[in-house]
């Protein structure tokens, strides 16, 4: 199943609901007792599932909007904590002239940071050395803490796409990458949630992919991930709680943009898309902050 945030077009209120080819059916259309917001269905999500999919087939026409008229938001729209990874890819990692990591680089972005599907990313004033990284984003599902790799798929609700967008030259001012991660509207999230059920086991061996201007600039499947999905939610849950709606960012594969010779750097009037098999396609426009 595919789930979406988007607001409303009766009040403009934050809705969430399933994503069915080119239309979009209200979760509290099919079960009116659900939760409208994406955390809270989570929550309660073994409960709804069933009953969710059992309405679907019943759903009519005057309750399904075309997604094409609707303005999405993340689908997490404020994650308790976006945690990401660097140097996630064996491929990535060398072309940047880094070694293989055995522990991940783990750090942490901020809500300002986040992006809707279709709304511009910003190139801040004080840099043009912005760049693109397409990744796969889990979603938690259950609270984990301390969980063992081998039961930490059970605590995945789905995957959602994040482009971790960096600040390159601020990201390298120090040893830790916050500054160049951090910047306003320069993480898109979305378009919309798979279910874990929705995708292979920890989501392997999906294709991935980002477009500049149409032109492929990576391509890759996440088979090359240093650590898997269930390893990084077991490391990660050795350190912190997770909680239902946090993301965590996997990762990005090689091709990026400052690998290149020369430098590619997005800029005003650019369009970005990051894709990955099984869950879509993630599309903004760059713009100047």
């Amino acid at each position: 199943m595919h789930l979406a945030s988007y607001f409303s077009r009766e009040g403009g209120i934050p809705t969430v609901g399933v994503v069915e080819w080119t239309e979009v059916i209200a979760v509290r259309d099919l079960v009116p007792e659900a939760p409208g917001d994406m955390i809270g269905l989570i929550g309660q999500w073994p409960a709804l599932k069933e009953k969710i999919a059992a309405a679907l087939p019943q759903a009519p026409a005057s309750v399904r909007q075309a997604l094409s008229s609707l303005t999405l938001l993340p689908p997490v729209p404020q994650p308790g904590k976006i945690l990401c990874i660097g140097l996630n890819y064996a491929l990535h990692a060398k072309e940047g002239g880094n070694p293989i990591p055995d522990y991940p680089a783990f750090f942490i972005r901020v809500q300002s940071s986040l992006v809707a599907p279709g709304a511009p990313v910003l190139r801040p004033r004080v840099s043009e050395k912005l760049d693109y990284e397409c990744e796969l984003t889990i979603v938690i599902g259950r609270t984990a803490h301390d969980v063992p790799e081998a039961e930490a798929l059970e605590y995945v609700f789905g995957y959602t796409i994040m482009n971790d967008v960096s600040v390159r030259d601020y990201q390298r001012k120090s040893t830790q990458w916050t500054a160049g991660k951090n910047f306003n509207a320069t993480g898109p999230l979305g378009p919309v949630i798979a279910t874990a059920d929705a995708l292979p086991p920890g989501a392997h061996g999906l294709g991935i992919r980002t477009r500049l201007n149409g032109l492929v600039m990576q391509e890759s499947d996440t088979s090359d991930m240093i650590f898997s999905v269930a390893r990084t939610v077991s490391l990660l849950s050795e350190i912190m709680t997770l909680e239902p709606g946090d993301v965590i960012a996997t990762g990005t594969p090689s091709g990026v943009g400052y690998a290149r010779t020369p430098p590619v750097w997005m800029k005003p009037g650019d369009v970005v898309e990051v894709e990955v098999d099984g869950i879509g396609t993630l599309s903004n426009p760059v713009a100047d902050a």
